[in-house]
């Protein structure tokens, strides 16, 4: 039988790759498919304007390694040593996890050995240490793994020698963790890495050899700090369905099934509005959403409705704005048959649907006075009264509003009765936009993804690193909605089988002047506007232009003149938004238009 051929080139790769870093040398890994560190440092960008940096679609934080330390410090000091590392570990195996699935969903092609070795290149990305791989084999589909590394220049070991000096245990605690996480990730089999060497016991670089768990023995002392409970539960990567503890250890986002649709968040805004939705949901008051258009108003609540004691009973909706002023009363309390023309039989209004259930009011602020003081009057009595009727009609309903306006302004204004905000205004949740939860927006973008690939039957594997960037960037006039539609639109329009690219789903005019900044191969920061080859063909067209309009030579001076007029036509006519383009300020700017005029 020949052998598997992974399982005897990987061996050989590993340990020329460790000789040829120990000689200085480039690593063949990095001759390979992609991931290659290039297309990782690709993935990594900052946008200081709103104090963000993303790793792809995951948001990171750049600290000093003197506060991890002094937060390592506290834990030792006030958990003692074994909970303080066991809570290190288990954050180091969530870490491992999510780039594990990073790259997973970035390079789903990728070959074998470049995705499991991605893993090393992103803990040097982003600065933790620095692997250097001895020998590692590994069989995908017969999930078994081998592999044996040194690290070098651990910064969990510069903080724990630093605080506590030599000892006898190792300390690398978090990048154990990192590596059980993104192997298990990567193979879809639990996976434990042992430190069995460590600069923080005196060794002069750290040596770990991770193996299938089955493989290692007794492994209960591993499994005791990466909290063996969601560490078994966790499923294979392939399409395996996974339960709610296996999404916590990968790092899955917070979601709530409310009909076809779901609630995807991680942000502390989303967070917050989900606490306080669940804190009103038993009781019966009434609550108010506010919030701009687009941000999720009527889907909070449905799973208000859903996660009530009302829940066995109907939700009924009505968007107060959709219906004529001479209708609102008989949608709301229903019509006895002849009270108008036209009203042939007698009908049940929206207040009967809803009897015992959930009664979402959407759009209230757009209700006429008239259809407010009726409103008022149902919601004070439980009563009602169909239009041409003379009986009264008993009804327990709870009623759920909505608005995108500030009903306090229209109160102020004379246009919304006072009385009926302060019934309305019982418990209100404010729902944040969609560019004050940018967390979010990775996780809405997956989702969206997936649910409209299986809408179209169509196959598309993800977003171009500056898809991500633009959507990261944009602020989202329309939210969520506006998202969805982006992406849906991206589904329809990339090639099937390829990714969505910025093109695919933004027009020009769309996108904000500011640009985010990525990390260039050289370790730079580098703004979209800096140049690459892509934008090689917008330079070449600017030369011929400058030839094509007479210029004798082509000078400095000339592209200037030419670059700064296109910015500012480009942002019609606005200074501030033309210096923004060209990277000045609107007085530097102004500066130079006004030497070129003179010249």
């Amino acid at each position: 039988m020949k052998p598997s051929p992974s399982l005897i080139s990987l061996a050989e790769v590993s340990r020329a790759t460790g000789a040829m870093m120990r000689r200085g040398e480039p690593s063949p890994l990095d001759s390979g498919q992609h991931p290659l560190m290039s297309d990782l440092t690709e993935c990594l960008f900052f946008s200081p304007g709103d104090g963000r940096i993303w790793l792809n679609d995951q948001r990171m934080v750049l600290m000093h390694t003197s506060s991890l330390g002094a937060l390592r410090r506290e834990l030792i000091d006030s958990l003692g040593l074994e909970r303080a590392r066991g809570l290190l570990t288990r954050a180091g195996y969530e870490s491992g996890a999510r780039d594990a699935e990073l790259v997973r969903q970035r390079w789903p092609d990728g070959d074998a050995i470049s995705t499991f070795m991605a893993g090393t290149r992103l803990h040097a990305l982003e600065g933790v240490v620095k692997v250097e791989p001895l020998e590692f084999d590994f069989d995908v589909a017969r999930g078994t793994y081998h592999g044996e590394f040194l690290w070098h220049h651990s910064s969990e070991d510069d903080e724990h020698i630093g605080a506590y000096g030599l000892g006898t245990e190792p300390a690398c605690w978090s990048q154990i963790g990192y590596a059980c996480g993104y192997v298990t990730g990567m193979l879809g089999k639990p996976v434990i890495f042992r430190e069995v060497e460590c600069r923080s016991m005196g060794s002069a670089v750290c040596r770990v050899i991770g193996k299938n768990a089955d493989a290692w023995g007794d492994i209960s002392e591993d499994l005791r700090y990466l909290n063996v409970q969601d560490f078994l539960s966790t499923q294979a990567f392939a399409g395996a369905a996974t339960s709610a503890a296996s999404r916590a250890v990968l790092g899955g986002a917070v979601l709530a099934e409310s009909g076809e649709q779901e609630m995807v968040g991680v942000s502390s805004a989303f967070k917050s509005a989900c606490h306080m939705l669940s804190r009103v949901a038993p009781t019966q008051a009434t609550v108010l959403f506010t919030g701009e258009s687009g941000v999720g108003k009527e889907l909070f609540a449905s799973m208000l409705h859903r996660i009530s004691p009302r829940k066995e009973k109907p939700f009924v909706a009505l968007n107060c704005a959709a219906i004529p002023d001479t209708l609102i009363e008989s949608e709301l309390f229903g019509v006895e048959r002849g009270a108008f023309t036209g009203a042939t039989v007698s009908r049940p209004g929206r207040f009967e649907r809803a009897d015992g259930g959930t009664l979402f009011l959407d759009e209230i602020g757009t209700l006429s006075l008239v259809g407010q003081g009726k409103l008022l009057r149902a919601l004070q009595e439980g009563e009602i009264e169909r239009v041409g009727g003379s009986r009264t009609v008993k009804v327990d309903v709870r009623v759920v509003a909505a608005t995108n306006v500030d009903l306090q302004a229209e109160v102020r204004a004379g246009r919304f009765r006072e009385d009926l905000y302060f019934r309305l205004d019982v418990f209100p949740i404010p729902l944040p936009p969609l560019r004050e939860r940018r967390e979010d927006i990775p996780l809405l973008m997956n989702y969206f993804l997936h649910r409209y690939c299986r809408r179209h039957g169509r196959t598309v594997h993800g977003y171009t690193p500056r898809a991500v960037k633009a959507l990261l960037n944009y602020e989202f006039p329309g939210n969520i909605r506006e998202l969805q539609n982006l992406v849906e639109r991206g589904v329809i329009t990339a090639d099937d089988g390829g990714v969505i690219d910025v093109p695919h789903m933004l027009r020009r005019e769309q996108l904000r002047d500011a640009a985010l900044l990525s990390v260039g191969a050289g370790g730079t920061l580098a703004t979209a506007s800096s140049p690459t080859e892509e934008d090689a063909p917008v330079a070449r067209s600017l030369l011929a232009r400058l030839r094509e309009a007479g210029q004798p030579g082509v000078s400095l001076d000339a592209i200037e003149r030419q670059l700064m007029e296109e910015a500012v036509q480009e942002a019609d006519g606005k200074l501030s938004a033309a210096a923004r383009l060209l990277g000045l300020t609107r007085a530097q700017l102004a500066y130079r238009l006004k030497a070129v005029q003179k010249g």
